[in-house]
């Protein structure tokens, strides 16, 4: 059943009423109810189309949070072959928001590493909804190591509203492991990729993404902080969170302009819920083709390309 958003609620108004007509057309066979069926489905995709053309940073924020949205598990899933999780940061705990382990894409070895939020609420409530714990960021600092000295390229799949803020994970040192996962990222020798599948959450999400290209599906969101903890800070008020998302830049295209990401990988329309199979295929080949791209080069090469990159982040979005 299609979960709807605040702003397609014309939309679900229109296909619930083609799918009352076919319930009709298939209790009773002599009622033919799929010309008219046929009209309203013709609507509501015109519909889908104009809703989805003109969205706002907010509205792409809801999206980009769907419940039904393809989590990591579901990239994996399909995508990889050979999947190996590795568990553990081999000093605390294994941390179940952070997915790890070994792994082909399109026949080559590779680590993936990724957030996963959960499909349900036991799963949600076991992966803490994709909000890493300082063991989480530990154990994808284990895994970039033995990438590194294995010369794997290293996959990031990013999904988390950030980094969990709880008494616990602060105790146990949560920023610095934030830190050195970022630290890790910037001293790999190997290939580093990263695609952000949902939400881009402050450094929770830049201590897997600091890589050599970042991508983001075209519904995905990216920023420093949620548009609701901004609206908080600046507003006192977290119902402008409308103006946050927008003062923010946080959607794909913005940040395509001002050099953050390197490539936006389109979704299907509607959004990546409505044809998760579609935009799992897009996924896997974005990766692979940024992948391709640091073939034959060097440990030197490829580090000195993602420092340059970082350096020149922002610059043409400034200087428009």
């Amino acid at each position: 059943m299609t979960q709807y958003l605040d702003f397609e609620k014309p939309l679900s108004e229109i296909e619930g009423k083609a799918e009352e007509l076919r319930a009709m057309g298939r209790a009773d066979a002599t009622v033919d109810v799929e010309k008219e069926a046929t009209q309203l489905d013709v609507k509501a995709r015109d519909m889908l189309a104009t809703l989805y053309k003109g969205l706002t940073p907010w509205q792409k924020a809801q999206v980009a949070r769907h419940a039904d949205r393809p989590h990591c598990k579901d990239y994996i899933d399909v995508l990889f072959t050979d999947w190996t999780p590795l568990a553990g940061d081999r000093n605390f705990a294994d941390d179940h928001a952070v997915m790890g382990g070994l792994a082909r894409l399109d026949g080559r070895a590779v680590m993936v590493i990724g957030h996963e939020k959960g499909h349900d609420t036991r799963t949600r409530i076991e992966r803490n909804f994709g909000m890493a714990r300082p063991e989480g960021y530990r154990k994808a600092i284990r895994l970039m190591e033995m990438a590194d000295r294995f010369r794997l390229p290293v996959v990031t799949l990013i999904d988390t509203p950030g980094a969990y803020p709880g008494k616990g994970a602060e105790e146990r040192g949560q920023s610095e492991a934030i830190a050195r996962s970022t630290q890790a990222c910037l001293r790999l020798g190997v290939p580093l990729v990263s695609l952000i599948v949902g939400e881009g959450g402050s450094g929770g999400a830049v201590a897997f993404a600091t890589a050599n290209r970042v991508a983001m599906l075209e519904h995905s969101i990216y920023s420093v902080i949620s548009p609701e903890g901004c609206a908080s800070i600046l507003w006192k008020d977290a119902d402008k969170m409308r103006e946050a998302a927008e003062a923010l830049r946080l959607t794909a295209q913005d940040l395509l302009k001002l050099s953050v990401i390197d490539r936006i990988v389109s979704e299907p329309l509607g959004g990546a819920h409505r044809d998760r199979a579609a935009t799992i295929a897009s996924v896997g080949k974005a990766l692979s083709a940024m992948l391709t791209e640091f073939d034959g080069k060097s440990a030197d090469d490829v580090r000195a390309a993602r420092r340059t990159k970082f350096l020149g982040m922002g610059s043409k979005g400034l200087a428009a």
